[in-house]
């Protein structure tokens, strides 16, 4: 047997600290009085003495101690099968993400899309970085998906202030978040920005084992940027229209990945769940091993739980206090 949280039964000096104290003061008060006036002091009834409850006390602190202490007993290691992923999830935040040619617009339709990913992997870890021409993270690498969801529903408009899409960005965050791990997934949500070649960043992936799979979120047609201010224009004056980039593809198959443009169907999420599953598990063999380990820290509480319950409420019933003549 051994303990997870070894340094919680420093704590037991506490209560050996309390029953040394008890004892050696536990007579102090009786001193002052006669054993005659003592005795038609006391309180009397059919419960516990004070120092029997007093005891109980002390053996429910101390047992609650080595339940949150955690023992455990080891049953070795077993394999089982690898049903997990760990994924970075991109969203591009540049500007060009706010043009409506997909409803509402390019980023809160991604956010969509990115919910309902989430249903198809109730075992996969994911994390979530925004970028455009530099990187913040959102959240490290988690299976709270409520936590997670909450964060990515409130990425405002506040947000995105930037201008630009780099790419490389959310590639050097993955090898840092991924970086215990020898086969990397991204999955970026963006319109593809305006870069025509990406070779360096096919480059950069391929060194770091990423692989890139792309959700492409835009139109051919494009549309105007909307902003606070207006219509977004160039610096000649010029309405600035956005178009879906498929250069990016390139990044995706190149570096192992896959790309997929947007659809209005619910059918597509599935598809890719099913496809980053499928690119990693032929590599990791979908296997595992573990450390077998049963919880005994239930059987302490219990007991912590019972000892609490007589001290407590095992008082005398009916306590009167005889007057004083």
């Amino acid at each position: 047997m051994r303990f997870e949280n070894v340094e919680y039964l420093m704590l037991l000096i506490i209560p050996l600290a309390l029953v040394f104290l008890l004892n050696s003061k536990s007579k102090t008060l009786e001193s002052y009085f006669s054993k005659e006036l003592w005795k038609k002091m006391q309180k009397k009834g059919s419960g516990f003495s004070t120092k029997l409850r007093r005891y109980l006390l002390l053996g429910a602190l101390s047992f609650g101690i080595i339940a949150l202490a955690r023992p455990v007993i080891d049953n070795g290691e077993i394999t089982v099968k690898q049903e997990f992923v760990d994924v970075v999830t991109a969203f591009d935040i540049s500007q060009s993400m706010l043009a409506q040619d997909i409803y509402p617009n390019r980023l809160e339709f991604s956010k969509q899309k990115f919910f309902e990913l989430l249903n198809y992997f109730k075992k996969g870890r994911f994390g979530v970085i925004g970028f455009s021409s530099r990187a913040f993270l959102v959240s490290p690498l988690t299976n709270d998906f409520a936590t997670l969801k909450y964060l990515v529903k409130n990425m405002n408009l506040e947000y995105i202030s930037l201008k630009g899409t780099d790419l490389m960005q959310p590639l050097i965050v993955t090898k840092e978040q991924l970086k215990d791990s020898k086969n990397r997934a991204l999955l970026i949500f963006t319109d593809g920005g305006d870069s025509k070649d990406f070779s360096k960043e096919i480059e950069y992936a391929k060194k770091n084992h990423i692989k890139v799979f792309v959700y492409a979120v835009a139109t051919p047609k494009g549309d105007v940027i909307k902003t606070q201010n207006g219509i977004l224009k160039d610096k000649n004056g010029n309405i600035v229209i956005t178009r879906l980039n498929r250069a990016i593809k390139q990044l995706a198959l190149k570096s192992g990945g896959a790309y997929m443009e947007y659809s209005l169907g619910k059918g597509d999420m599935k598809e890719l769940a099913n496809i980053i599953k499928a690119k990693f598990k032929a590599k990791n063999g979908g296997k595992t091993v573990i450390k077998d380990t049963r919880e005994l820290f239930i059987y302490p509480l219990a007991v912590a739980v019972l000892l609490l319950f007589m001290g407590v409420f095992s008082l005398p019933l009916g306590v009167k206090l005889k007057a004083l003549s």
